[in-house]
């Protein structure tokens, strides 16, 4: 569409050489010879950049837009303003979440203003902004001394941050890295599905003991009239009833854990997480 706007125009894309990447900036190219950069608002640390473009980013990011610099022979010449409006399930799983006892934090390369708008307009408790992105391992580290971490991403960036969580929960439309990295990965690209993979697991451990408990009663009972401890009472087991008895209790054990297969989930978020 740009390119045939160019064409309406009668303007001539410019030839650009030696296409590099800033790390955790943008990227930056020669075009006619001169330096031509694009990226976040990082960049106004490395490149001249007039009070009036430096007042225009502020209050874009003020509000909640991501801010992108372009630039030209070492000068910021245009922001361009980017508003990613969160979808609509967000603030319901984020408000499902909470009510389960999650503490919620967005961890995020934007800018913090930007990063707070949003944070404050769907629910989420803490906001950590300005990430490098070799840097979220670390910041996942930390927050792990509080307690399980279980981090939701899609991007490469986040592949490191995926692997050192107690949880990964990669978004199916992510990168291939982000995905092979998650020990969850999610179909759809919609936040109540990470309620839902919570209410599974919780309701997978709840029939896993379950099950132990189950078995374990099953065997201190089982086991001694097997052996014949209370045949002085006349409680017996021929060999055959007791092989018959021993494979009933891993049966019902396989049954039970098939009937996760049968777990219908409310669509309502907060009945969701109430019922689980």
């Amino acid at each position: 569409m740009q390119q045939n706007q160019a064409k309406d125009k009668k303007i001539t894309p410019a030839v650009a050489k030696n296409f590099t990447a800033i790390s955790g900036k943008g990227v930056q190219a020669l075009i006619d010879g001169k330096q031509a950069f694009i990226g976040n608002d990082r960049l106004s640390d490395d490149f001249n950049m007039t009070d009036d473009l430096k007042i225009k980013m502020t209050s874009l990011q003020a509000q909640a837009k991501t801010v992108v610099l372009v630039g030209y022979d070492g000068q910021i010449i245009a922001l361009i303003g980017i508003q990613d409006a969160p979808k609509s399930s967000s603030k319901a799983a984020i408000r499902a979440m909470q009510k389960s006892g999650f503490h919620t934090v967005m961890l995020t390369g934007d800018n913090r203003l930007v990063a707070q708008a949003i944070a404050d307009d769907i629910g989420i408790d803490e906001v950590i902004a300005d990430v490098m992105p070799g840097d979220k391992a670390q910041h996942i580290r930390k927050l792990q001394e509080k307690g399980a971490v279980a981090f939701v991403g899609d991007g490469i960036n986040d592949a490191p941050a995926l692997s050192t969580a107690t949880v990964g929960i990669a978004m199916g439309s992510g990168s291939d890295i982000a995905i092979e990295s998650g020990g969850i990965v999610l179909v759809k690209n919609d936040l109540m599905d990470v309620v839902t993979s919570l209410v599974l697991a919780r309701k997978t451990y709840s029939r896993i003991l379950i099950n132990l408990f189950w078995a374990f009663i099953y065997n201190v009972i089982g086991i001694p009239v097997a052996a014949g401890i209370f045949s002085a009472l006349g409680f017996t087991l021929s060999p055959e009833l007791a092989g018959l008895a021993m494979a009933l209790s891993s049966i019902t054990v396989v049954l039970s854990s098939l009937l996760l297969n049968y777990v219908r989930l409310p669509k309502n978020s907060e009945t969701l997480i109430g019922n689980s």
